[in-house]
């Protein structure tokens, strides 16, 4: 599949996902909104009802007290209504705002009722209270304006209707950016799993092919085979192959962002470059001088066995391609970075190589060929480790010594 095929197809993805996720959000916000405006008029209907029951009630109390029918009386004439009206329709009292009308309503007791009424324009929620006169049979009519019901819910409605809109834009740009980031973090996946596939295969081509032209030629000779050599070759590839294989892991690793996955802790620096001056000493020829004279305290935030490769991966390669001398420095000079310098007296690093020796595979001369160099992912890692702890790597020259020098920075354990 092309880049440009297998973006386009990224792309799609994320249009479909985020089409997915406004329908989904939409019908869901458009219940929740139906479901608001339906509550919200009940809950205000309600309300009034039930004030106008109370209303009708006490009127009704003073009726069955037997003092008589009272005149009924409001405190807003243009929202509210009192009538008493007889099983016959004909009206016993009213309030002064309907005196002298017929009944606006005719409902059974415990009955309420949308009427409209020579009031307002807007109608009223009308509530009927039985009552007991002498015998005879009445019922209490309170009508409230219900326009405030009204107001309220259309109010709210085009709340939703200028909001809902807003939301479905938000959320549209908030899944376009989530899957987005989201489908970047699968493309850098597959992407540093080809990455693996095609190191791997690159590199590991090599000491298989080895081993196999060893193994053919004992076996179509045996009688000139030394089998203490075949068994040292076999050994030597196997080792490489170990150690590119896991050089390779620790790349695929980084390529995830997964260096850190287990989160950062305090590391001593100081000695993890202690001990790596210890095993040069131990693993180098005696000519070979490891200076840590200038190796100070220092403490960063990080994975330890990560570090420690980065530290170990320097001191090879200096070791590597020095003369007599490695020089290791440490210093944490309370500005928040820690750094560590690694130097040699070896032919150092054209300027125009500077930059790319810190990639994978590079290998510059002669000296730094597959049996004496490795497969040229030691600095390649040292870069990577560097990144996932937030630091630089600077490749120079080394003043004191004249060969190459690699200066790694590091945030301090307190930044």
């Amino acid at each position: 599949m092309t880049r440009e095929r297998y973006e386009r197809r990224l792309r799609a993805v994320r249009v479909r996902a985020t089409v997915v996720a406004v329908l989904v959000i939409a019908l869901a916000l458009v219940a929740a909104g139906v479901g608001l405006v339906v509550g919200l008029r009940t809950e205000l209907s309600d309300d009034v009802r039930n004030a106008a029951r109370a209303r009708a009630s006490d009127v009704a109390r003073v009726i069955e007290a037997g003092r008589g029918v009272p005149a009924p009386t409001v405190t807003a004439p243009d929202e509210e209504f009192l009538q008493v009206v007889a099983a016959d329709g004909t009206v016993v009292a009213a309030s002064e705002n309907v005196e002298g009308r017929p009944a606006l309503a005719r409902l059974a007791p415990g009955r309420s009722a949308s009427v409209d009424t020579p009031l307002d324009d807007d109608p009223f929620l009308v509530v009927a209270v039985g009552a007991r006169d002498d015998g005879r049979e009445l019922v209490v009519l309170d009508g409230r304006d219900a326009s405030g019901v009204t107001e309220a819910t259309n109010t709210v409605t085009w709340l939703l209707l200028i909001g809902l809109p807003v939301l479905l834009a938000l959320a549209a740009a908030a899944t376009w950016i989530a899957v987005g980031r989201a489908l970047r973090r699968v493309a850098r996946a597959e992407a540093a799993q080809r990455r693996f596939v095609s190191d791997a295969s690159h590199e590991l081509r090599s000491p298989v092919a080895t081993v196999r032209q060893h193994a053919e030629v004992a076996l179509a000779h045996p009688e000139r085979t030394d089998p203490r050599a075949l068994a040292g070759t076999v050994r030597d590839e196997a080792v490489r192959m170990q150690r590119l294989v896991d050089d390779l892991l620790l790349l695929a690793r980084a390529d995830e962002s997964a260096l850190l996955r287990g989160g950062p802790r305090p590391v001593d620096l100081d000695d993890l470059v202690l001990a790596e001056v210890r095993r040069l000493r131990s693993a180098s020829p005696a000519a070979l001088r490891v200076d840590s004279t200038a190796v100070g305290a220092a403490r960063v935030t990080g994975d330890t066995e990560a570090l420690r490769r980065l530290v170990r991966n320097l001191g090879e390669n200096a070791a590597r391609h020095a003369r007599t001398r490695v020089a290791f420095a440490l210093t944490d000079a309370g500005d928040g970075w820690v750094r560590l310098v690694v130097e040699d007296d070896g032919p150092g690093i054209p300027a125009a190589e500077r930059a790319r020796v810190l990639d994978r595979f590079v290998r510059l001369d002669e000296s730094r060929a597959r049996g004496a160099g490795g497969a040229g992912l030691g600095l390649a890692i040292v870069a990577e480790v560097a990144g996932a702890h937030r630091g630089r790597v600077e490749v120079g020259v080394s003043e004191g010594l004249g060969g190459a020098r690699f200066t790694v920075g590091l945030p301090s354990a307190g930044e």
